[in-house]
């Protein structure tokens, strides 16, 4: 046990004789937790039960890894070590996931911590609780790769997809394929720097069929790796992305789609805006016809209808013959405008001063009436305010005249908005407030008899 213990750094005042201690049983000393284990009692008396005084051990780290306290909490886990030894096999059993996770979180954060150290600490952790050893050996890797220790990561991981324990179960085999993923994500690392170098060297050189060789072979490989993953449902958008790469460079645009295709829209995949996202952008590589682009777009509106794309969107619909297209392309701009990190948008309220006109003028009230009605009672205040007013016109005059010309619109030449801005004497933008006025006049959707 204590030599698990030696890989965290030592207690600071070990040897300070005015406090008092707590052994554990390969004699470490621990300061500062006898008074915590006595003030664990029962009915009065003072608690010694080793499972009482490894609960509140794991308390007191809990609570010091809350409050950032690397020092102490490196303290208690000098002592915490002792589950290891408890008579409760489940207990036991489930301590080495325990251990780690506090001691590598430690580890990480304190400032006398480095690479050998939490090292020492992850091979050894790796080799009791044999079945965290993958996901140690994962956790492990990404360590290495945020310290720049790409070989050594790549070591790590190749060491982890030989590993075997027993009959190998599902748990093991999705733990192997994402080791494989990441590993394929190393050597997509290394084909995107061998490809940076290729286009920097003339086809007619040898070096140039030497490099294209071995481009060719990382890519090879790190498909094999990516292939099994993409399969399993969930989340892989950096594994997903670095895979299509690689296809689309070689021309399988049929193998692209079907990834992109299946990581989309497979039911048994969790809900991704981001999938919808990559296939979009793939067929729009592609040159794909309208009514695809609108289908795919359709989907990621429905999961976030703030996306930046739904402009996009907009576009598209706007431009489509079918009337239920262009009704869609005024909920979606409504839709954006409806969230508080668009307000300020202004692309966004020119498309939609814009397009309403368009559709008053196509005799389309009906859609303008149905959007602003489930918003009337929140969007004045939301959007269309008398403290909205002067801030736009102070920060940006014309994100300003746009939402004027909008509120006008909707709420009529009486809306404070409207008011504030239409009174402004400026004199570049005075042309402009003359065409706003007879705009609202000729748009507006207010009926002036009532």
């Amino acid at each position: 046990m204590s030599d698990f213990s030696d890989d965290l750094p030592r207690p600071l005042s070990e040897d300070d004789p005015g406090q008092t201690s707590v052994h554990s049983g390969s004699g470490m000393r621990f300061p500062w937790l006898q008074k915590h284990v006595e003030s664990v009692a029962t009915r009065g008396k003072k608690e010694k039960d080793f499972a009482q005084t490894t609960s509140a051990c794991l308390s007191f780290i809990q609570e010091a890894l809350l409050k950032h306290q690397w020092q102490l909490a490196a303290e208690y886990m000098h002592s915490y070590f002792q589950i290891l030894e408890d008579s409760d096999s489940t207990k036991r059993q489930a301590a080495p996931e325990i251990i780690w996770k506090l001691g590598s979180e430690i580890l990480y954060y304190h400032p006398k911590s480095n690479v050998e150290t939490f090292n020492a600490f992850a091979d050894r952790m790796k080799n009791i609780g044999v079945m965290n050893y993958l996901t140690i050996s994962l956790q492990h890797a990404l360590y290495l790769l945020h310290h720049g220790m790409f070989d050594d990561a790549s070591r790590n991981l190749s060491q982890a997809e030989t590993w075997r324990y027993g009959e190998k179960s599902s748990s093991q085999e999705v733990l192997i394929n994402l080791i494989q993923a990441y590993q394929g994500l190393l050597q997509y690392y290394t084909w995107s720097k061998k490809k940076m170098e290729l286009s920097k060297l003339d086809e007619d050189d040898y070096a140039y069929n030497t490099a294209s060789q071995s481009m060719f072979n990382h890519s090879w490989k790190t498909s094999m790796n990516f292939c099994a993953l993409v399969q399993i449902p969930g989340v892989w958008d950096p594994f997903v992305k670095s895979y299509v790469e690689i296809l689309e460079f070689y021309g399988d645009q049929d193998g692209a789609r079907e990834v992109l295709t299946n990581y989309a829209y497979d039911e048994k995949f969790p809900s991704n805006p981001n999938a919808h996202i990559y296939l979009y952008n793939f067929l729009k590589r592609e040159k794909a016809p309208r009514e695809k682009l609108i289908s795919v777009l359709k989907i990621l509106y429905q999961i976030v209808p703030s996306h930046k794309l739904m402009l996009e969107f907009h576009r598209l619909l706007r431009k489509s013959d079918k009337e239920e297209h262009q009704k869609l392309a005024l909920e979606v701009l409504f839709g954006v405008l409806d969230f508080a990190g668009c307000t300020k948008n202004i692309t966004a309220w020119q498309y939609l001063a814009k397009y309403l006109r368009q559709i008053l003028m196509g005799n389309h009230l009906a859609w303008a009436q149905k959007e602003w009605n489930s918003r009337k009672t929140w969007w004045p205040d939301f959007h269309f305010s008398y403290f909205w007013a002067k801030s736009d016109w102070k920060e940006d005059k014309a994100l300003a005249y746009e939402k004027a010309l909008v509120a006008g619109i909707l709420l009529g030449k009486g809306c404070r908005y409207f008011r504030y801005i239409s009174k402004q004497d400026h004199q570049v933008l005075r042309k402009k407030m003359k065409q706003l006025k007879k705009l609202v006049r000729k748009y507006s959707i207010v009926n002036p008899g009532l």
